[in-house]
């Protein structure tokens, strides 16, 4: 693994990974019958978050940096059985699911996740688990990362204190909001449709591209993130969390999302 930490987008890039914010068109007629017609060779333009967008056949993307360098806020065996055990199993999941789908196979996961009414309904499930599940872990790669911690700057800090008031207002409300999702999910601070920051929570694996929202930075819940340091202590994770945010990919998120909504 490269130890050095993942390098954000410039604005200019995020933009160009956008495709200037469009939203996904079409993605419906192309999969109209599942495959009765001929698809067009072009895959629907959506909005993406900044770095690799998923791409079909799905893969195990690179963290960046080692395993152990987010110690001691989260642990080097949880990080390693949560991208080869856990992120791997969703990828192999999706892609078994897609295997008979040619039209769905042409487009991002993102591209899935922002029209997941338009996935037959025979795998619309498992497609928004594990499609889901990859799409998510790699943006939560993104988002955290050695040397980390902090708090944001330029823009984002602006925003953050203009909807919160305050940064430390909001690291509360994120952190009492990450503490009551119930069972497995995630939380979120998302750019809504009207342009505004939002803290919010998914369920399980979904993610907020499938209601319209642009992550700029998210915490996984799962048990599994955290279980084997923090057992069922998830308010210390929680605390860990702010020692490890990537302030710098979160800034390109958030540039990215407003050229989105």
């Amino acid at each position: 693994m490269n130890p050095s930490r993942p390098t954000a987008l410039s604005r200019r890039d995020a933009i160009k990974t956008l495709g200037a914010g469009a939203a996904l068109i079409g993605l419906s007629s192309v999969l109209r019958g599942a495959g009765d017609e001929p698809a067009s060779s072009a895959a629907p333009a959506a909005a993406a978050i900044p770095g690799t967008p998923a791409v079909q056949p799905f893969t195990l993307p690179e963290l960046g940096y080692a395993y152990a360098a987010l110690e001691p806020h989260i642990d080097a065996r949880t990080m390693e059985l949560h991208h080869t055990k856990h992120h791997q199993a969703y990828i192999n999941n999706a892609n078994h699911a897609l295997a008979d789908y040619p039209d769905l196979r042409k487009l991002t996961g993102e591209q899935i996740l922002h029209n997941l009414a338009a996935v037959p309904e025979k795998i619309r499930g498992v497609i928004r688990n594990n499609v889901g599940g990859h799409v998510n872990h790699s943006f939560f790669w993104r988002a955290i990362g050695p040397n980390g911690g902090g708090a944001p700057s330029g823009e984002l800090a602006s925003a953050i204190d203009r909807t919160f008031g305050s940064f430390d207002a909001f690291r509360k409300q994120f952190g009492e909001t990450a503490l009551k999702v119930f069972g497995s999910g995630w939380a979120w601070l998302s750019v809504g449709s009207d342009g505004v920051l939002q803290i919010h929570t998914t369920a399980n694996q979904d993610s907020p591209l499938g209601g319209g929202a642009q992550p700029v930075l998210g915490l996984d819940v799962w048990e599994h993130a955290y279980y084997l340091h923090y057992q069922n202590r998830r308010v210390e994770y929680i605390a860990a969390f702010w020692n490890v945010v990537n302030w710098t990919q979160a800034a390109a998120n958030y540039h990215a999302a407003l050229n989105a909504v």
